[in-house]
């Protein structure tokens, strides 16, 4: 979703090495929590989609989702094994309005500049409907850095995004911190926050 060439080019040389890592067979209890909260059949905004793995647990559990990614390796992995209508998009490209009942966001608007951020939440609140689900998981620290793959990151701290979530018209209703191992190999900090319009 990101336009950082570096970053991107990182996602195309390792994409199946990320499907890899991250391929489980059923949702983790932070998908399961965002599709039980949604109604049956409710269209979902997949935001930097990857190999659209969580697209696929989405229309398993009778949604309709619209996975993008600014990819196009990843863009080919989704749909080569899960058929799913994946297109090639970036952040900047989110221009629906009142179009989305859940806009699912795992880890993937980290990419984007913090000076972006703000106009990026404003684009997906537009995006959904009145009370729609926002879930995003974003790393948690201070300033911006490339990791040892030279993916660029933006890193946040808790009270900042609640802060920017609310500035964009946002309300929380539930959170979740904790740390996990990703593509690089560094076990870093995470804040999952799911939020509504």
């Amino acid at each position: 979703m990101t336009t950082d060439p570096r970053t991107i080019a990182v996602y195309e040389a390792r994409a199946a090495d990320y499907e890899n890592r991250f391929r489980t067979a059923k949702p983790d209890r932070h998908l399961s929590a965002f599709i039980d909260t949604l109604p049956q059949g409710a269209r979902v905004l997949d935001l930097g989609c990857g190999p659209a793995n969580a697209s696929a647990f989405l229309r398993a559990a009778g949604m309709v989702p619209d996975p993008v990614d600014a990819s196009p390796a990843m863009v080919t992995l989704a749909n080569e094994r899960h058929d799913i209508g994946a297109r090639l998009a970036t952040f900047d490209d989110i221009d629906a309005e009142v179009a989305y009942d859940g806009v699912w966001a795992n880890f993937s608007l980290l990419h984007a500049d913090r000076a972006d951020l703000p106009r990026h939440l404003a684009a997906i609140h537009r995006a959904l409907k009145p009370g729609g689900l926002f879930h995003i998981g974003m790393k948690t620290g201070t300033g911006a850095a490339r990791d040892a793959l030279g993916r660029f990151y933006t890193y946040y701290g808790r009270e900042e995004l609640l802060g920017l979530l609310a500035r964009a018209g946002f309300t929380v209703i539930a959170e979740a911190e904790g740390s996990d191992r990703g593509l690089a190999g560094t076990d870093d900090p995470f804040v999952i926050l799911l939020a509504r319009a």
